[in-house]
């Protein structure tokens, strides 16, 4: 509010209406607000408000959704070759407009500093269908028995300027502008060439396997377009013929040398923090304030909306335990469908530790992704690990430059003493947004993506602690003192705190990491929990919350931490385990501490020196938050519903007597069967896969092969028409692909006759159930066709159920009648 007024706060619908506990701090500490609410904590965050010279400054921790890509790539094709003279330069993908121009500049510059008008054109286009075709057709070359790639570059900020010229840099290269993928015929030569379309890419191959790429391309869909010529002459042009201009002739070494040295100077600024004040008798409320913070509280609202099983490669997601809830830190993707082999992934970031300390913010961030990740068992233990930085960060603001300076220092300096890389990241240094009355700051973070090679997906360990599953360790990490500041608990009682705990020995961190991987490895480790956002309480809690009845008696006396508060609410970087074996034994000649903490039992009661917790009352209390979020996704009455069925629906599982969970024997006599998919279509390669090892001959047909007349389904009796949206990624987008069909001649007559003989069975899937319904194929003597509408809950939905298998005259659910089985809906 302008002029520091907090009159209408109360009424403001800030962060779904919940309350928030509001510290306002003058620059010089004079003032001291406090907390204008009155109320305590019930969901949302801090937010910390400093005047400086007319300026708000705002920092809040809060609960973000990164999504990104894991993968895998061949060793053999992972280094580009140099282009030679004549080979073409080739773009795939969608065509130029006017929007993406600038994204990249403007990304750096505070958000308000430009016009509207500057800024929504700046945004990236990305069209993830397009993405998709483009990536089958390179996918398609990587797979032949030689990649025929001789360079490749992403499309994005700096649009052709930058992906054609990195191309070409050590040769050189000639761009015909009218070649390039034009939408809009208005732009500019300069709208063209530095377009930041996100949906395209730039490759390189010489002449005579060019053909075979634009033959892919065409089965695809993918758009293709040669667009230039590599030359030796260390130059870089854009011609246009039909104007007859040349906007662009460069020597590379113009774009390529040296950078000159930017000087960056800031003064460093201190700053004095609320300290905590808390008195032990206030235990149990201080728990209960803290399990409903965002930070700490279940993710549910988050995770049920989010695909969390595409590609058929999920090894480990969000959610375990008999009540699947959203636990698990640590997400593993399998490399194939039948072997053990994986990609391991985590996040960590430390924005309130920052904000006392930018060192210890990055050395916190760095740790609590890898305590994280230390529970998929890596091929070459924490040397196997890569880092991915991205800063978040307020710069060119008074003391912000120095701060950062200082957390990448130490970023830096932690990673280079663990032994670990961080071949890459982002920036995003302008983490300001500017208002009439004043400027508002985010505070400087740096998120941590960690990711390395799982030797084996099957001994992954969970935060599900089970009544047989052996004693609990405390094994710390940090070698610090309980501090409290920057915890989630000290933000319950509206405060920051000025000392935060972080990893004081990093040898010792690296050790600890390993000897846990060789336990995990050895199946000495049947549970395990990072000790992270809400503090130690918060680890045994939530290793208690996925198992029905889960208890515990614990004795934390062993801490040698006196202060029951600190020792439970400090996040200081260590891990819980359970172990079937003696830790405290096994572990004596590895110079890492285990420390035995209690045992599990049936109880529902988690004691704590006498301190009894009921599990089922916390882990309600836990889930109030996610389920008020829930009411602003959906109807409130829906949220309710689901925030009981939580906690009634555990897993059980009944298999058939003759299933011993091995995959079947390979069979003798093969139905021929068929994968058909459409541009944007994708699951063909899991669904291909799982028909293969049911015994069918599988072939991949693309609707561009039935349109063409190159594929007639003559000999073709199972047919299954794939998820993943085609024609974009909306309900109802089957219409599209239908229409394909349906007026088209060849695809028209192979779908109909292949429908109309008696020999043939069809599954349709998602997108592909659409295409049936639409085509009217699945009720053909109706005359209203069913339709597919949208969820009562109005959003995308994600569950693992476990459903009951009835009688029916389903082919497929023959034999299965009786059985409940696992399924993924989405």
């Amino acid at each position: 509010q302008k002029e520091l007024s907090f009159a209408n706060f109360p009424e403001r619908k800030w962060l779904y209406q919940t309350p928030l506990n509001i510290l306002i701090k003058a620059s010089n500490g004079a003032s001291d607000f406090g907390n204008k609410f009155g109320q305590p904590l019930i969901a949302g965050s801090l937010l910390t408000f400093e005047h400086q010279e007319g300026d708000m400054r705002l920092g809040f921790d809060k609960v973000i959704m990164l999504a990104g890509g894991v993968g895998f790539g061949k060793k053999e094709q992972a280094q580009k070759h140099t282009p030679k003279e004549g080979d073409k330069i080739i773009i795939l993908g969608g065509d130029n407009y006017r929007i993406g121009m600038g994204g990249a500049a403007v990304s750096s510059a505070d958000t308000g500093a430009f016009g509207n008008a500057i800024e929504l054109n700046a945004v990236q286009r990305s069209n993830p269908e397009m993405q998709k075709r483009v990536a089958n057709a390179i996918r398609a070359l990587v797979e032949q028995n030689e990649n025929p790639i001789v360079s490749i570059h992403d499309h994005g900020a700096g649009g052709h300027l930058n992906c054609l010229s990195e191309l070409v840099e050590d040769t050189g290269g000639r761009i015909d502008i009218d070649a390039l993928p034009l939408g809009d015929p208005t732009l500019s030569a300069k709208e063209i060439i530095g377009n930041e379309s996100q949906e395209r890419m730039g490759l390189i191959l010489s002449p005579k396997d060019t053909a075979l790429l634009e033959k892919i391309a065409a089965r695809e869909r993918a758009p293709f377009y040669i667009v230039g010529t590599v030359t030796a002459d260390m130059r870089f042009s854009f011609h246009s013929e039909k104007k007859q201009e040349t906007p662009i002739d460069l020597n590379l070494s113009s774009l390529f040398g040296s950078s000159p040295k930017t000087i960056m100077k800031d003064q460093q600024l201190a700053y004095t923090f609320n300290d905590i004040a808390y008195q032990a008798s206030d235990l149990v409320n201080y728990i209960e304030q803290v399990l409903q913070m965002e930070a700490v509280a279940c993710k549910d609202w988050l995770t049920n909306k989010v695909d969390r099983c595409v590609s058929g490669r999920v090894a480990q997601q969000q959610c375990v335990g008999p009540l699947q809830l959203p636990l698990s830190n640590c997400g593993v993707m399998a490399l194939d469908y039948s072997g053990q082999k994986g990609v391991a992934t985590s996040l960590g970031h430390a924005p309130i530790s920052g904000l006392i300390d930018p060192k210890k913010g990055s050395i916190n961030a760095i740790a609590e992704a890898l305590t994280n990740l230390v529970w998929a068992p890596l091929e070459n233990g924490l040397e196997g690990v890569s880092l991915s930085a991205n800063w978040m960060w307020p710069c060119n603001n008074p003391g912000e430059d120095a701060r950062l300076y200082a957390a990448v220092a130490a970023c830096s300096d932690f990673a280079i003493a663990l032994g670990i890389n961080i071949p890459t990241g982002k920036d995003s240094l302008s983490m300001k947004q500017k208002y009439p009355e004043g400027d508002v700051l985010a505070p400087g973070t740096v998120i941590i993506s960690t990711v390395g090679a799982c030797s084996d997906i099957t001994k992954i360990v969970t935060p599900v602690a089970t009544p047989e599953g052996g004693d609990f360790y405390y094994i710390d990490f940090s070698r610090d003192d309980c501090h409290l500041g920057g915890s989630s608990f000290a933000q319950s009682q509206g405060a920051i705190g000025n000392h935060t705990p972080s990893v004081t020995d990093p040898i010792y961190f690296k050790n600890a990491f390993n000897t846990l991987q060789k336990a995990i490895l050895n199946g000495h480790i049947s549970a395990g929990h990072d000790i992270g956002s809400g503090g130690l309480i918060t680890t045994l809690l939530e290793m208690c919350f996925p198992f029905p009845e889960m208890g515990m008696h614990l004795d934390l006396s062993v801490l040698e931490e006196a202060d029951s508060v600190r020792c439970l609410f400090s996040e200081k970087v260590g891990v819980v385990v359970q172990s079937p074996i003696d830790l405290e034994k096994e572990w004596t000649n590895t110079g890492i501490q285990a420390l035995r903490i209690g045992s599990p039992n049936s109880s529902g009661i988690v004691d704590i020196n006498g301190l009894e917790l009921s599990v089922s009352k916390m882990r309600t209390t836990w889930m109030q938050t996610s389920s008020a979020l829930e009411t602003h996704q959906t109807t409130p009455a829906l949220a309710a519903i689901r925030a009981k069925n939580a906690m009634e629906q555990p897993l059980e599982f009944h298999f058939p007597k003759t299933f011993d969970g091995k995959q079947p024997q390979e069979k003798t006599q093969k139905i021929k069967a068929a994968v058909l998919r459409e541009k944007g279509s994708n699951s063909e390669r899991e669904m291909a896969y799982v028909m293969d090892m049911c015994g069918f001959e599988v072939r991949d047909v693309h609707m561009t092969d039935l349109i063409e007349g190159r594929e007639t389904l003559e000999d073709i009796q199972f047919l299954v028409a794939v998820g993943g949206f085609s024609n974009s990624d909306v309900l109802g987008s089957a219409k599209g692909w239908a229409g394909s069909i349906r007026y088209n001649e060849k695809a028209n007559q192979a779908i109909t006759a292949f429908f109309n003989r008696p020999d043939t069975l069809s599954l349709g899937v998602c997108n592909g159930c659409q295409l049936f319904i639409e085509l009217g194929l699945l009720t053909p003597e109706a005359a209203t066709k069913p339709k597919m509408l949208h969820n009562d809950s109005g959003k995308f939905e994600c569950h693992f159920s476990a459903v009951a298998i009835q009688p029916s005259a389903a082919i497929m659910m023959r034999g299965l009648e009786g059985s409940t089985l696992g399924i993924w809906s989405a």
